[in-house]
């Protein structure tokens, strides 16, 4: 895993850490969830899917961004693994996210800020690059996380 200080993020990666940035603010105003957003997309580029929370609307425990986003991208492309692909994340995936990441044979999994409770990319768990398993999942971590992070901080502030 790296980190943003030793890692050159590419223009096209800071671009989509963005869109999951805002996708975490849709969260956040239109659903009044926590601020996490993720966006897929394929070696070329392209879209396979987004994703926000949504837990808490639709009352569902595993609707966090990064599995809206995995059933967003079965959904268009009919199939269950997007190898090759990478995941934009705001937050740190947690290790139930983790194993659909593995299972879904992602390449690549970019994410803002660290969760020091539950992160299952290095900071609790080392799931996505486990020996255990049979697919690893190259990891970078720090793109943006000082905006990450603030959104995070204020919206559980404000409902203290």
């Amino acid at each position: 895993m790296t980190s943003d200080a030793a890692t050159c993020f590419s223009d096209q990666d800071r671009a989509w850490m963005q869109r999951a940035l805002a996708l975490a603010e849709h969260a956040r105003d239109a659903e009044n969830e926590v601020p996490v957003g993720a966006v897929l997309v394929d070696a070329e580029q392209n879209v396979l899917g987004l994703g926000w929370n949504r837990n808490i609307t639709l009352h569902d425990p595993t609707a966090h961004a990064e599995i809206v986003a995995l059933r967003a991208a079965g959904e268009k492309l009919g199939n269950h693994r997007f190898p090759g692909s990478t995941l934009y994340v705001t937050l740190e995936p947690c290790a139930m996210c983790a194993m659909a990441l593995v299972h879904a044979r992602i390449a690549r999994v970019v994410y803002a800020t660290t969760d020091p409770k539950t992160g299952a990319a290095g900071s609790v768990f080392d799931t996505l690059v486990s020996e255990r398993h049979n697919h690893r999942i190259k990891v970078e971590s720090g793109l943006l996380a000082d905006v990450s992070a603030t959104m995070l901080r204020e919206f559980f502030r404000s409902r203290r």
